[in-house]
């Protein structure tokens, strides 16, 4: 019967690998929410976007630390043995390969996204910004591998924290999206309003 250290020992690059991936998906889950509240505009109170700001950016880093970690892990796992190749190149793995090459996309795009933020007034903040709009794409592609790939894909706690945390990334989404429509929205109804208050009291 093979004793505590060979079970750990075999499965240990595994562990590691499952651990860091479910700290990569928190991480990013809490980095995109806060990024596009703050885009959003949502948080308006004294001081919060800068607090806001600070908890984004260390979040936007450890995330990448931990997607790393959870590539660099699955290298080491004897059973998956995916090699360098299967890590860096989209569905070239064994294990799923559509779902495990999602998760590989999103990871490549998170890193290139995540680090652009150092080099942004080279080619330009507002440029920097539109590309960023991208990140979404990282959080989305992220819940495709962990539903198709992920070992705790079926456990309860894992579909619970998808129930509560998609919806409200999806409303601050489509907030996103619909908000430059609606702001002109408002404006054109306050310029026809201040228009026909002016009519009327012209008359």
């Amino acid at each position: 019967m093979r004793n505590i250290n060979e079970v750990v020992a075999s499965h240990g690059w595994w562990l590691a690998s499952r651990a860091s991936g479910l700290v990569a998906l928190v991480l990013v889950t809490v980095s995109v929410a806060i990024g596009l509240m703050m885009a959003s505009k949502l948080a308006r109170r004294p001081g919060m976007p800068r607090i806001l700001t600070a908890i984004h950016e260390q979040t936007a880093l450890a995330g990448l630390l931990a997607i790393a970690v959870h590539g660099i892990t699955l290298i080491g796992d004897p059973w998956l043995n995916p090699g360098v190749n299967g890590v860096l190149v989209p569905f070239t793995m064994d294990y799923r390969p559509l779902w495990t090459g999602l998760g590989t996309i999103a990871g490549i795009l998170a890193m290139l996204l995540g680090l652009s933020f150092y080099a942004r007034k080279s080619f330009g903040t507002k440029l920097w910004r539109k590309a960023h709009r991208a990140t979404i794409l990282v959080y989305f592609l992220a819940i495709g591998h962990t539903l198709g790939a992920g070992t705790d894909a079926s456990a309860v706690w894992m579909k619970w924290w998808l129930v509560v945390t998609t919806p409200p990334i999806v409303m601050l989404f489509l907030y996103r999206v619909s908000s430059p429509w609606l702001r002109q929205r408002r404006l054109a109804t306050t310029l026809a309003g201040a228009g026909e208050v002016q009519g009327g009291g012209s008359r």
